[in-house]
């Protein structure tokens, strides 16, 4: 017990390709401990979906743990006060856990912990679980360190662990334990592991043959994608797993290009912290003011605009939608709507199951335009409903109010008469909304006010500067490792959700 190890679990809730837990292992006895924090779960960008998501990955885990012979320790409060509690009781030798690249409050958390280790003389060890690199200076190689750490081969669990007797394992609360509102979200996606490899399984050997024809439209895209993303974000399967499982199985090219481009966006949050408050480029501060019955109508999905509303509704139902209606749904929300890019992040970043801090608020920031250095997209929502859902299929199943119109109405209902209304049951304004903008004036007022800020030299001179800082380099990759190929990165997907 003099070199007891306390490993705690964040965002990695698994006992498989585990650093932390291994070398813990290796050097003594292992608490394993999972804090659950009420006042991470007040942040604005939280909700009840998340936390059930996470609570059924803890469970387990704590039965997997409880295979290996010590079960998790599950603890609430704060990371602080409970490791002095458990000090003041155990001979704590060492803290390990895996580096986090999380929303500003766990940045802060982390800070206060290591300064809180560093005044009590604990050794804190943290391991990187992805391909982000803390303390990264500049982006040259950053491709080749990915691919250096995706070729080491992913981790076995520890054998086993010897039992700590007398420390009681702790149970979960419930959302309304923790403050949480009620979030129906009934199309939610199960959390824990074993839902994620059976995820990852079925993908690479059947669904994903359809990924590239499948992911962009709505109406296929829930079973062509691999739906990995909320399990990468909550860590119940690793991403050098899914790496090294797509290679053996020769998985599609465009998943694996999206794998590397899941850390590059994580990479800009955890070299600038302060992205997720404030724009990338400064140019653009104070651009857009939110109009609150604006806001409101985009989060409920009664916009007037069919297509966007029904993605809102499948949203608030799935917690999960694929990534071109995503960026859809910030674009209208930035251009046409002009809301202020971190009043809607926060929206979808309570919506989304798989919500991943490093990679949503520089997405957001894509969408609303204000990196910089980065094509400006104004989607038309009827253009993109035509594509997409050209018979109107998934706005029929989302929107019950207008599953009497006519295919050729279902995507611009605003142009039937009053008298065709009638022949339909529909009162516009009544049983759905007249649309709140024109989209077409709207986005080309948008372009205008967008790109009038983009002229001048001192633009381009910053926008260089941000290029420097987090732009992308997909040279010098090294050679691959233990004989599994490597496919080079192509261009940015440059969408909201990456799988």
């Amino acid at each position: 017990m003099d070199q007891l190890q306390v490993v705690l679990f964040k965002r990695d809730l698994r006992i498989h390709d585990h650093g932390p837990l291994v070398e813990a292992a290796r050097r003594g006895p292992v608490l394993p401990l999972y804090v659950i924090e009420p006042e991470l779960w007040r942040q604005p960008d939280a909700s009840a979906r998340q936390w059930a998501f996470c609570a059924e990955s803890l469970a387990e885990l704590q039965q997997a743990l409880a295979d290996l012979g010590q079960p998790l320790l599950l603890r609430v409060g704060d990371v602080i006060g409970v490791l002095a509690g458990l000090r003041r009781q155990l001979p704590i030798a060492g803290l390990w856990s895996h580096e986090e690249t999380g929303n500003g409050w766990t940045y802060d958390r982390d800070r206060a912990l290591a300064g809180w280790c560093r005044q009590e003389g604990l050794p804190w060890t943290e391991l990187p679980q992805n391909g982000v690199i803390r303390r990264l200076t500049q982006r040259d190689g950053w491709a080749r360190r990915w691919e250096d750490r995706m070729g080491q081969a992913p981790l076995p669990a520890p054998a086993s662990l010897p039992s700590l007797p007398d420390l009681p394992a702790g149970g979960l609360p419930s959302a309304a334990d923790l403050g949480l509102a009620p979030d129906s979200c009934p199309g939610r996606q199960r959390g824990g592991r074993r839902a994620g490899l059976d995820l990852l399984r079925s993908f690479l050997e059947e669904r994903g043959r359809g990924y590239a024809r499948g992911l962009s439209s709505p109406l296929t895209a829930a079973d062509a994608c691999s739906r990995l993303s909320p399990h990468l974000a909550f860590g119940t399967v690793s991403l050098r797993e899914v790496v090294h499982a797509s290679r053996r199985a020769r998985g599609p090219r465009a998943f694996e290009e999206r794998l590397h481009w899941h850390c590059h966006f994580m990479q800009k949050l955890e070299s600038e912290p302060e992205l997720e408050h404030r724009e990338a480029h400064p140019a653009y501060a104070g651009l857009r003011s939110t109009d609150p019955d604006r806001l409101a109508a985009w989060a409920e999905g009664r916009t007037g605009l069919p297509f966007v509303d029904a993605c809102m509704r499948a949203l608030q139902s799935d917690g999960w939608i694929n990534f071109r209606m995503r960026a859809m749904l910030m674009a209208v929300a930035s251009h046409h709507l002009w809301i202020d890019w971190r009043d809607s992040g926060l929206v979808l970043a309570r919506l989304f199951v798989d919500y991943e801090p490093g990679i949503h608020w520089n997405q957001c920031q894509m969408q609303a335009g204000t990196t910089g250095i980065n094509t400006v997209r104004i989607y038309n929502p009827v253009k993109q409903g035509l594509d997409h859902d050209p018979l109107g299929v998934f706005v029929q199943r989302w929107l019950p109010e207008l599953q009497r119109l006519p295919a050729a109405y279902r995507h611009t209902p605003w142009t039937l008469s009053p008298a065709e209304q009638q022949t339909h049951g529909l009162v516009l304004g009544v049983d759905y909304p007249l649309p709140i903008v024109d989209h077409l004036q709207a986005a080309r007022e948008a372009r205008e006010r967008v790109w009038a800020v983009r002229r001048g030299t001192a633009f381009r001179t910053t926008a260089d500067a941000i290029q420097t800082r987090h732009g992308s380099r997909r040279s010098g990759l090294a050679t691959p490792r233990n004989g599994v190929s490597r496919r080079r990165p192509r261009q940015s997907p440059g969408q909201l959700s990456l799988f």
